[in-house]
């Protein structure tokens, strides 16, 4: 299980958080925070450590908005919702599929495949253990309340980049000039070899070419820093991180 992870303010008011195997954001305005995905089950403890590492606390949580509902970014949420009230927005497509009405999450048969490949036994046992092959929905999960910008800290503003999933999207903040990608758009990965502007390995795609489709929406947006949902901040052009990453997938 994850205990801490590693903070960092990108942006005025911008954190971007670093866990083991997957990242997650926190946006301030005073104390209220909106929190971007929220990691695995185990990592209970290194959310909310996180935000109190800014100056606030876990029940200042004013909204968790999730990219998509994989477990890696969804395992919290129930915690939060439970403990504190937090509500949970996603697109209309990817609520339904945090309610689990449909699945699109590889499974252990993928990973299992895949498990002479470097660094993919050792990313496994440590996702398990931190809740990675748990059944779980978010009954309460809500599409967002409007269009345009959320009245939430930072005024994210939704952009659909289906691919990934079905209802995947990103978060553009366009008053600092930063756009949080989930998983359409990363810069590494615990399995991953290659750094910088990247697409997922393959197995984690459930329509081939699908990821590359979710990449155009990005392109034209006013942004020059990069927050994915795994590997390191980016900071360069937009446009010029979706044409490396068409030319790049791990394997």
């Amino acid at each position: 299980m994850a205990r801490s992870a590693d903070v960092r303010e990108v942006r005025d008011g911008v954190f971007h958080v670093a866990g083991a195997d997957v990242n997650w954001i926190l946006l301030r305005e005073g104390s209220d925070v909106t929190l971007i995905d929220a990691g695995y089950p185990g990592y209970v403890d290194a959310v909310e450590s996180s935000i109190r590492s800014i100056g606030s606390r876990p029940e200042d949580v004013r909204a968790i908005l999730l990219t998509h509902a994989h477990i890696d970014h969804m395992g919290t949420v129930n915690h939060f919702h439970d403990r504190y009230a937090t509500p949970a927005y996603l697109t209309p497509t990817e609520t339904a599929h945090a309610h689990r009405d449909y699945l699109e999450q590889a499974g252990e048969l993928d990973v299992a495949k895949n498990i002479w490949r470097p660094g993919v036994l050792a990313w496994s046992l440590r996702i398990t253990r931190a809740g990675a092959t748990q059944k779980m929905s978010i009954p309460h999960a809500e599409p967002f309340p409007n269009a345009g910008a959320l009245d939430l800290p930072g005024a994210p503003v939704p952009i659909e980049t289906a691919g990934h999933t079905s209802g995947h999207c990103a978060y553009h903040l366009p008053n600092v000039g930063a756009v949080i990608t989930g998983d359409g758009l990363v810069t590494g990965h615990s399995i991953s070899r290659i750094s910088g502007p990247q697409l997922l390995p393959a197995m984690f795609e459930h329509t081939a070419g699908g990821s590359r489709l979710g990449l155009h929406p990005l392109e034209s947006l006013a942004a020059d820093v990069i927050l994915p949902g795994h590997g390191a901040p980016h900071e360069g052009s937009i446009a010029e991180a979706v044409a490396v990453a068409r030319e790049r997938q791990a394997w």
